[in-house]
């Protein structure tokens, strides 16, 4: 079939959640994609960053089909050896005690926010269950991960939502402040906001946030889904804040594909949260899924990933301020590490997106106004290079 035959196609069966790029596309090969007419793209947004290594990395697909053809699924009624290499290997980069293997980011949400209110219920009782979140955050589209994002957008279709939860502005910790009653139990951000814009927290405010929730026995909780995964130059965001938080929530990179997300616990949540029988999954942390995150996260250590991002970002960052100073349109860049993003004025960027297609580059948005930049930990100069080109070319038109 040929491209526009599979456009077509797909949109008779699929329930139209989302407004799809013409692309249709067949393969990958590093940091690049193909289309099922052959024509090549640069990939600076990765999945919406969750390739990390790219595509077809060595050892990661060699360690998937290891795992194929040993087991896939067993439930979690019994152990496996790739869940427990998974949640050791992971326990040790992070320096949490506890893992919950989940399905995706949202489920990791919904099980960090559980384990908030047991953690509360555990210790006080029955009345003490509320949660301070952002505006503008964003953490999924469950009903529960969907209550704690700040931005009625999302919200207003599906109210009501999960009760009990507070709004305060991010950076701003005297809005915090003014949200903490006899009720609170957690607060709940990003590390660095994706969705809302990629704005990155302030190290004051983190460690504000930080020294509340010891003030006042509140669970921390960070959600390093986007930012996680060594993007910032950190294998997690928080690392480079000098904070730690109770409970963090992983997902996306951490399968590099494959999916499977995290919640886990530092000592002090785990020891007073979740007990058997009070949260499950059928599919979680099941043997294929854990072996992708178990090479994922060797692969990282055995070749640099970290390091690399330290490295190669500041190049990214030195071009992408080059961009800002030569096209008007382009107000200011924000970001850390592979987390950028470019503020747009005076024109749709969805606009710019399409152009960028056209030129063989592959960007997304973020919010209503800005460029997000989210490509493969893995690239390099060249590929920096051949992106600032391209969108020249986009930005020009």
């Amino acid at each position: 079939m040929k491209e526009n035959e599979i456009r077509q196609e797909a949109e008779q069966v699929l329930l139209h959640t989302y407004n799809r790029y013409s692309l249709v596309l067949d393969r990958g090969e590093g940091v690049y994609l193909y289309d099922v007419e052959g024509k090549k793209y640069l990939d600076f947004a990765a999945g919406i960053a969750v390739q990390a290594l790219g595509y077809h990395y060595p050892g990661y697909d060699e360690a998937l089909k290891a795992q194929i053809d040993k087991l896939m699924h067993i439930s979690n009624l019994y152990y496996s050896v790739p869940m427990e290499e998974a949640a050791r290997k992971l326990v040790k980069v992070s320096g949490m005690s506890r893992v919950f293997f989940t399905n995706s980011g949202t489920e990791a949400i919904e099980g960090a926010l559980k384990a908030a209110r047991r953690y509360s219920y555990n210790k006080y009782g029955e009345g003490r269950s509320e949660i301070i979140a952002m505006k503008h955050s964003f953490h999924g589209r469950s009903m529960g991960a969907l209550s704690v994002t700040g931005n009625e957008k999302y919200q207003i279709p599906f109210r009501p939502l999960v009760g009990g939860v507070r709004f305060a502005l991010y950076n701003d910790l005297e809005s915090v402040k003014a949200q903490i009653n006899e009720k609170t139990c957690a607060i709940i951000l990003e590390t660095i906001q994706g969705e809302g814009g990629i704005y990155p927290a302030d190290p004051e405010f983190l460690q504000g946030i930080r020294t509340l929730c010891d003030e006042q026995d509140l669970i921390m909780i960070l959600d390093e889904i986007q930012c996680g995964m060594g993007r910032t130059g950190h294998l997690f965001a928080w690392q480079g804040y000098g904070v730690e938080p109770d409970i963090m929530t992983s997902a996306k990179a951490l399968g590099c594909g494959v999916p499977v997300g995290a919640f886990l616990l530092n000592e002090r949540a785990a020891a007073s949260s979740l007990g058997p029988g009070d949260h499950g999954t059928t599919y979680g942390g099941n043997p294929f899924v854990c072996a992708a995150a178990a090479a994922v996260l060797d692969l990282f250590e055995r070749d640099g990933i970290v390091e690399h991002v330290g490295e190669i970002s500041v190049y990214l960052e030195e071009r992408l301020d080059q961009l800002a100073e030569k096209f008007p349109c382009i107000s200011c860049r924000r970001g850390r590490g592979l987390m950028q993003g470019l503020v747009i004025q005076g024109r749709p960027v969805g606009e710019i997106v399409v152009k960028s297609l056209a030129e063989g580059l592959i960007v997304i948005t973020a919010g209503s106004d800005v460029l997000r930049l989210v490509p493969p930990l893995i690239i390099e100069r060249e590929h920096v290079d051949e992106m600032v080109e391209k969108l020249s070319r986009a930005l020009e038109t």
